[in-house]
Order: C-alpha cells, then sequence, then structure tokens
C-alpha cells in the first residue's frame, strides 16, 4: 500500500505509479482519440452533416445517458471501497485480538516460560498464515522455523492452514486445563479470543471469494464503450475537432473510476493500492514480543 500525505496538492496531481491509471490505460486513450478523430472527419468533411439539426439532436441524449452512468460509477466505487474498508477492519480486528489475547495469556501463564514462548511464536504465524492464505500463495516452510517439532508434525500444509492453526491453540489451552495451568473458567475467556481468530479468516474469505456479480461489472463497461463510441455524434457540430481530445479525456475518467473499483474490491492482493497485510503482521509480531 501507497503511503503518502493527502494534504500535499503540489505535487501529487503529477506524481506516477505503477497502478497509475493513465499509464494503463494511455494506449486505449490514443485509440479513442483515433476514433473519435475518424468520426470527426466523416461528419464535417466528407457527409457533411452539420445542417441537420435531428443529428444535433443526439448529444441531449448523452446528457441523460451521462447522469445515469455517473450514478453508476459512484454506486460501483463506493461498493468496492466498503470491501476495501471491511478488509482492513478485519485486519485491525485481528491486531487487537491478538494484543488481548497475549496479555491474557502472559498474565495467565507467568512462570511457564516454555508456553509463553510456544504462543509468542503462534499467535504472528497465524496472521503469517492468513496473509499467504488470502493472497493465494503457498505458504513456505520457511514460516514455520520458530514452531517446535511437536507442533509442527500436527500441520498438513496441503490443508486449511489459518483453521489448523487456530486448532493448534485451542488443543494447547486445552492441554493447560487438563495440566492444572488453566481453570476452565480462565481457557472460557481465552476461548472467546481464539473464536474471533476463525471469525476473522471467515469474513476475509467471504470478500475474497464473493466478487461483484459478473453481469454487473460487464454492464457497466459495455455501458462506458457504448456512451464514449457515441459521443464523437452528438458532439462533433457543437465542438469541432475539439471533440477529440476531450472524448479522450471522458473516457479516461470514466474508464479510471472502473480501474480503480477494480483493484480496490480485492483489498487482500499484492497491489500498490491494497491493504498492507505484510506490514500489519509485522506490527502484530512485534507487539506480541513485547507482551509476553
Amino acid at each position: 500500500m501507497l503511503s503518502y500525505n493527502p494534504k500535499d496538492w503540489l505535487s501529487l496531481p503529477f506524481r506516477f505509479h505503477k497502478s497509475d491509471t493513465l499509464r494503463r490505460l494511455f494506449p486505449f486513450i490514443v485509440l479513442v482519440c483515433l476514433y473519435a478523430y475518424g468520426v470527426a472527419w466523416l461528419e464535417l468533411e466528407y457527409w457533411k452533416l452539420g445542417e441537420n439539426s435531428k443529428v444535433r439532436n443526439v448529444s441531449i441524449m448523452h446528457t441523460l445517458l451521462g447522469v445515469v452512468l455517473s450514478f453508476l460509477l459512484v454506486f460501483r466505487t463506493n461498493t468496492a471501497y466498503e470491501r476495501w474498508w471491511e478488509g482492513r477492519k478485519l485486519w485491525g480486528q485481528l491486531v487487537n485480538n491478538s494484543r488481548n489475547f497475549a496479555m491474557k495469556l502472559a498474565s495467565l501463564l507467568q512462570d511457564q516460560e516454555e508456553e509463553k514462548l510456544f504462543f509468542r511464536n503462534i499467535i504472528p504465524l497465524f496472521a503469517d498464515t492468513l496473509k499467504h492464505h488470502l493472497r493465494s500463495e503457498e505458504t513456505r516452510i520457511e514460516l514455520f522455523n520458530d514452531v517446535p517439532e511437536a507442533t509442527l508434525q500436527r500441520i498438513d500444509l496441503k490443508k486449511h492452514l489459518p483453521n489448523q492453526i487456530a486448532a493448534v491453540m485451542h488443543h494447547r489451552i486445552g492441554e493447560l486445563v487438563r495440566q492444572k495451568h488453566l481453570t476452565e473458567l480462565q481457557a472460557l475467556s481465552l476461548n472467546q479470543d481464539l473464536m474471533t481468530f476463525t471469525d476473522v479468516t471467515g469474513a476475509c474469505e467471504r470478500i475474497k471469494n464473493t466478487p461483484i456479480p459478473y453481469s454487473y461489472s460487464v454492464f457497466i463497461k459495455k455501458f462506458i464503450l457504448i456512451y464514449v463510441a457515441t459521443l464523437p455524434f452528438g458532439f462533433v457540430f457543437s465542438l469541432g475537432y475539439f471533440v477529440v481530445p476531450i472524448v479522450g479525456f471522458i473516457f479516461y475518467v470514466l474508464a479510471s473510476l472502473e480501474l480503480i473499483a477494480e483493484e480496490i474490491e480485492e483489498p487482500f492482493g499484492g497491489d500498490e493500492n491494497d491493504l498492507p497485510l505484510g506490514r500489519i503482521s509485522k506490527t502484530i509480531r512485534s507487539h506480541i514480543n513485547e507482551l509476553i
């Protein structure tokens, strides 16, 4: 995720980065401008339709359709941002829950250094594993270097790793109860925190596995293309050849909104505007090492 100063009006408009929409859309903008020039030349120089009032009235249709399209794009962008913000809230919840869980364990296991070391390693491991799981990466064995061999034998790298890590923590809490290191009431309090780990995982998977409906996304793209393709026919008589850069700019604005929505609607990827899951995971590890 990019870090920037949102109050910097002087330099931000002139910055270009990897996911900048102008860079990604530039070839298409050139094609749209060439198309608009071709339409303008045909109507003004070849067909000479300037005196046809019916053709002029096409601009009224574009004005009305532009209002409809703007509402659709606003809804599309807001929906995508809600998914991005919900993902951020879920990972914020994971950070807070990891802290609360670690503080309880540090208080309850004051003399159990081996147990404290176990949870000091496995709580941050859950965040690292969830990050790889949501990014559909193959979790590397290096993630488990700090985990005891007995625990590692219970983890199958081919299965749902966040669930297995949570199950190992549940099992460890149960063993501490059986060994009389924790009371059942204390274990019940810890289990409530453990349930939150699974709740966060399920909510993140819901966002990742439920994209915007296909028909809705396709309709917006078709609407943008048809709207831009017919713009020169409606405005060439009032704008002349100035319609070429204007149509290119309108296409850039509309297509950019759709591209931004596509990028942020799945917030767990590795794009520049996606959530900084690696940074959050490091924060969790740092805080757990301080607390336990």
